[in-house]
Formats: C-alpha cells, sequence, structure tokens
C-alpha cells in the first residue's frame, strides 16, 4: 500500500507540474516550479529531469527554463484526431477562414469555461499563435454564449454564480438579467454576437452545434478585428454563413432538425 500511495503522489505531482505550463507561463524555473507546489528545490529538480527524460518537458540550455516537449504535442493530436466534433469541423472552419479572411473558431464547454478545438486564421485574421487548447469566459464571448443557450437561467445561474460576473471590458455583460435578455434574442435569432465585450477592438458571430440528441455539444465563430469583421454592415451575412456552417457541421455529428408536429 506504502508503494501504491507513493506512485500515485509521484504521478499526482508529475501531471501538477505540466499544468503549471500556461499560455501565460509557457517557460518555467526549477524555483517556479518549487514554489508553484509547495516542493522543495531538488523534488522539483527531480520532477523535472524525469518529464524532461520522457520528452514531456524540454530544457533550454541557455536560460535554464524548462518548457513543454514535443511529447504533449504528440499527445495532443491523439486527442483531437479521436474529437468527434473537431474531425467534422476541420473542413468547415478552414474553408470560413480562407474565404472569408476571418478567425473561424470551434469550441466545446468545460464547466465554466469555453475551451478552443479549432482555431484557424485567414489573412485579414493573422495571429503568430494558436488559440487551440486554450479557454475564455462563457459570458464574454459570442461561443461561450451560444454553448449556453439550452440551458435554463436557473441553471446558467448555478453555473456562472449569483455575483455579478467578470467584466473584461466596458462592454462586457456582467449582470445576469442583461445576459438572459441577450440570450432570449440569441436564442430567437439563431445565433450570438460579441462586440468589444473580451477585448477592445475585437468582435464575433457564433451559432451552436448539436448532436443526434439535439443538445448544444459546441459551438463555432467567425471573428477578428471590428474593422475586418464589419458586423455593423455584414451582420445578417455573416449570420448566415455562421448557422449554415454550424447545421453542417450539426449534420455530420448526427443532428437532425426538428420535424414538424403533425396534428
Amino acid at each position: 500500500m506504502n508503494a501504491e500511495r507513493s506512485t500515485n503522489q509521484s504521478v499526482d505531482r508529475a501531471l501538477s507540474v505540466l499544468t503549471l505550463f500556461t499560455s501565460n507561463s509557457p517557460s518555467l524555473r526549477v524555483s517556479d516550479v518549487a514554489s508553484g507546489l509547495g516542493l522543495g528545490v531538488s523534488t522539483a529538480s527531480r520532477l523535472l529531469a524525469t518529464l524532461e527524460e520522457s520528452g514531456f518537458l524540454h530544457k533550454d540550455s541557455k536560460s535554464q527554463r524548462y518548457e513543454l516537449g514535443q511529447q504533449i504535442i504528440s499527445l495532443g493530436g491523439v486527442a483531437l484526431n479521436n474529437e468527434p466534433i473537431y474531425r467534422n469541423s476541420r473542413a468547415v472552419t478552414q474553408r470560413l477562414a480562407w474565404e472569408l479572411g476571418l478567425g473561424a473558431n470551434v469550441a466545446v464547454r468545460q464547466g465554466t469555461v469555453l475551451r478552443y478545438l479549432q482555431n484557424v486564421e485567414g489573412p485579414m485574421a493573422p495571429k503568430s499563435y494558436t488559440l487551440l487548447g486554450q479557454t475564455n469566459p462563457l459570458h464574454a464571448t459570442g461561443m461561450g454564449k451560444a454553448l449556453m443557450l439550452d440551458l435554463s437561467a436557473s441553471e446558467r445561474e448555478a453555473l456562472l454564480g449569483s455575483e455579478d460576473l467578470p467584466a473584461y471590458t466596458t462592454n462586457t455583460i456582467v449582470s445576469h438579467s442583461d445576459l438572459e435578455v441577450e440570450l432570449q434574442r440569441s436564442s430567437e435569432r439563431g445565433y450570438c454576437t460579441e462586440i468589444n465585450e473580451l477585448a477592445l477592438g475585437r468582435a464575433c458571430i457564433a451559432a451552436p452545434i448539436r448532436d443526434f440528441t439535439g443538445q448544444v455539444v459546441a459551438a463555432i465563430s467567425l471573428s477578428g478585428a471590428l474593422s475586418a469583421i464589419n458586423l455593423t454592415e455584414r451582420e445578417a451575412e455573416l449570420a448566415r454563413i455562421i448557422i449554415e456552417a454550424a447545421d453542417t457541421i450539426s449534420v455530420a455529428s448526427g443532428y437532425l432538425s426538428p420535424q414538424p408536429q403533425h396534428r
């Protein structure tokens, strides 16, 4: 039992080390890991060396800082290729990005945040990095709103908490009552928008993706700078495009359109 407990502790510690690496902290020193996990420097050093040897971490010879290794990329590729929503949406997002020049994204809900499964940048929305795997808040994003459309008001409050929501800009919806009004309007028209809510100068338009049960399981969006996406003049056009794209992925995921009721 002691040996098993020791093994489990080692695994937990190794996984905890990996979770310290984020988009805001892509490289860490031994001391960073030690303080982050409350470990001694020698223990942290041994953990990092083991993870480096197995390919999960890479140590920069000049800075002596650790970064995530190639083995992480390999595992991420396996996970993505085993994800039906990713497979069903890949061609759709690529086509949208290059035809429209905007960013095309797909995300799923993971607890109180959305996680990106797709992020393809068109010529008018170039980035030197990918959002793939990163998270964003639900209430301040178009895809996040789309992912909450199937939830009741009480379910949304239980998910997000009863207090005012975090503000990322002066345009972020922070009250639950205002969010409910926005989601009701989005539900009626079949798509969601976000303008200057998560970051100033950015906008997106999103629609829900459904599976064979009819439930919302993901969302797809078009995003870009305000001048590039130009929702003021193009909202109707882009709404039609994003709804059609969501429908295409939904059908590939087994969704059947609601059938009329016969009386």
